[in-house]
């Protein structure tokens, strides 16, 4: 029996049909991205959850969405802008409620200006922190009483160390940390951050969820596996040190390619 990761995929309910039997071989987690957007959260989504629990009727894997982040920062300065934040956040809980999902992708709050900037005020990386607290606070509950972790995936962050903070500062099982490998490459390429296998390291077993998309470091390329610069036996060495079993989700563009890429890892010896 082999040792090595099963990786799964991130896709909408219209992709998982043309994905199903890949998704089904093996205990492929995956990440329904058909709940992100405004229009489905605010409309009836019930007729979508209900298709997708009759598609994922047998499917052993691991379930989870990508949560609202159109337009906003989890840390807006605006009380008005936060309570919108939150009412996204908890309308996607109310979905992971529905459908089983047990985690829910939240994008960091950090960039490349924060890096260089907080602390050039005096207590602005602290008040940050707090805002983030105001607007996570009600979905951190209710993300606790149904069992499921919101994992906060790096966007611009150039500091892999620092996010990880954040998830640490609520002391709670409902908020770890997820790295998108793309996002990671383009901070090393055009920002000067850590390679991606550092961005592993730093978040250690608070990692719980992985974007895995090739790039070049220039752009967020969401390329298939192995078409990029990305290295790859380097972020697998660092992820099997690991003992938090982060879901290990392709994230790609032209999702045709996802059976293919998850070829490329299992062609390399990394993953299946």
């Amino acid at each position: 029996m082999s040792s090595l990761p099963v990786v799964g995929a991130a896709m909408t309910l219209d992709e998982v049909e043309l994905h199903r039997d890949w998704l089904f071989e093996k205990p492929r987690d995956l990440e329904l991205q058909s709940f992100a957007d405004a229009e489905v959260l605010n409309g009836d989504w019930a007729p979508l959850a209900k298709r997708a629990r009759r598609l994922l009727d047998g499917h052993t894997g691991r379930l989870g969405i990508h949560g609202p982040f159109w337009g906003f920062t989890i840390a807006s300065e605006d009380p008005d802008i936060r309570a919108v934040v939150t009412r996204r956040l908890l309308q996607g809980l109310d979905v992971c409620a529905a459908i089983g999902a047990t985690q829910m992708v939240v994008h960091s709050p950090y960039n490349s200006w924060s890096h260089n900037n907080l602390d050039n005020n005096d207590g602005a990386r602290e008040e940050l922190v707090e805002r983030v607290h105001l607007t996570l606070r009600d979905a951190i509950r209710r993300a606790e009483d149904i069992g499921c972790t919101m994992v906060l995936e790096n966007i611009e962050d150039k500091d892999p160390h620092i996010r990880v903070a954040l998830a640490e500062s609520f002391h709670s099982p409902a908020v770890a940390v997820s790295i998108d490998t793309g996002h990671a490459h383009y901070a090393h390429g055009y920002t000067g951050a850590p390679p991606v296998d550092y961005y592993v390291k730093a978040a250690g077993n608070r990692l719980q969820h992985v974007h895995l998309q090739d790039a070049d470091g220039y752009a967020d390329r969401h390329w298939s596996l192995g078409e990029g610069s990305i290295h790859w036996h380097a972020v697998f060495a660092a992820l099997a040190k690991l003992d938090s079993n982060p879901r290990l989700i392709i994230e790609i563009k032209d999702k045709s390619k996802i059976p293919a890429s998850a070829a490329y890892l299992a062609s390399i010896g990394v993953a299946e």
